[in-house]
């Protein structure tokens, strides 16, 4: 196997993680990663080897999770049967706390600029250090350091923060 497929299998865990948590569905999110290997494989030649791959491949990623959303704006979002039955299992109050919860969310990181929505993403979601995501932006890290800090204030600006601890969420993990 080339460097290239031995790196794409090494970011197999981090894609699977950063792919549920764009879905929320481990079916979907290997479906996502499915895609965006398949959209690395092919496009190989647009990657400049030296560069970071990892960056490379989730913006493969997160442009296919765009497509796919908008996708489903135009033909409509359906829920299977199996999608349902897996969801009686659950107390249906705190699924639709939760839901609530991530909806309020999205929408807030939705208003965030885009410079603190990437140090977000970059730092919560794909999980790299502040120097890997300073390195990963292009900018320094103190810079993504008052940027994540400025996103974690507006979050904590726009969520009701009492109601948001009884639910169990914790701002700091943001």
């Amino acid at each position: 196997m080339s460097d290239f497929g031995n790196e794409l299998v090494a970011l197999l865990p981090r894609l699977r993680r950063f792919a549920r948590s764009l879905t929320g569905q481990p079916d979907d999110a290997d479906d996502l990663v499915q895609a965006a290997l398949e959209r690395a494989l092919r496009s190989r030649s647009s990657w400049e080897p030296g560069t970071r791959l990892d960056a490379w491949i989730f913006r493969i990623m997160r442009n296919l999770w765009i497509d796919q959303i908008r996708h489903r704006k135009v033909r409509g979002d359906r829920t299977t049967i199996e999608a349902a039955e897996q969801l009686s299992g659950f107390d249906g109050r705190v699924v639709t706390d939760n839901r609530i919860m991530l909806a309020d969310v999205q929408e807030l990181l939705a208003t965030l600029p885009g410079d603190q929505r990437a140090v977000v993403q970059s730092v919560c979601i794909d999980e790299l250090s502040y120097r890997e995501a300073a390195e990963h932006l292009k900018t320094p890290i103190g810079t993504v350091m008052s940027r994540l800090a400025r996103a974690r204030l507006a979050l904590a600006a726009g969520l009701d923060l009492d109601e948001a601890a009884e639910a169990g969420f914790n701002l700091k993990k943001l």
